[in-house]
């Protein structure tokens, strides 16, 4: 397809997706950490540093209307719920080693 073509579902270039999808501060990060398993709410709080109990709860629920992540609560009290990688939160693995590689290739 030409630059000047407009693309049938509406992005105008092919990385603009993947680029929705790792947009804002916190989803490449929250992908990284869930790329080694599941987590708890907490415990991804804490790795991720700096981000707001209700930043990180707003950024999982959009994550998960996405598809990149699904959420599991275990209906216990206390609650216990986990959030892990759905297969197409996986594929971004790829992208994310590949920016990684950028990043220390330009230092």
């Amino acid at each position: 397809m030409a630059h000047d073509e407009s693309p049938h579902d509406g992005w105008h270039c092919p990385a603009e997706r993947t680029l929705e999808f790792l947009s804002g501060k916190w989803r490449p990060m929250v992908i990284y950490w869930l790329m080694d398993g599941p987590l708890r709410f907490n415990a991804l709080q804490r790795r991720l540093g700096g981000v707001t109990h209700r930043t990180l709860s707003k950024t999982l629920k959009e994550m998960e209307s996405d598809g990149l992540l699904s959420r599991r609560d275990y209906g216990e009290i206390p609650p216990r719920v986990d959030y892990s990688l759905t297969e197409k939160g996986r594929s971004l693995r790829p992208v994310l080693e590949a920016m990684a590689a950028w990043a220390e290739a330009g230092r």
